[in-house]
């Protein structure tokens, strides 16, 4: 009776363990799966500015064009001036040798 006793104990403490096992494997993936849905929207968040990004980065190519092309007239405007500069230069020191 007593061999019995602890045998019918030892697989009540098997099925015990398996069952615990078990459910720490369940409680594991229930965890699992919530991270993984975590991340994912972690993911897709990273995409999303990733996309924002770009369409900065688009931007401002744009504007360093525009700067390039006022830089450009800024450069035109400089020597038409030093022509004019050049130009009243040259009569003013023509007018000078006349009187």
């Amino acid at each position: 009776m007593g061999k019995n006793d602890i045998e019918d104990a030892l697989k009540k403490l098997d099925r015990l363990t398996q069952e615990e096992a078990r459910m720490a494997s369940a409680q594991l993936l229930e965890i699992t799966n919530a991270i993984d849905s975590e991340v994912r929207e972690i993911v897709d968040n990273v995409f999303g500015v990733d996309e924002r990004v770009a369409g900065v980065d688009d931007r401002v190519a744009g504007v360093g064009d525009r700067v390039k092309d006022v830089d450009d007239r800024v450069n035109a405007v400089d020597d038409k001036l030093v022509a004019v500069l050049d130009s009243a230069q040259y009569i003013f020191n023509r007018s000078s040798k006349i009187a």
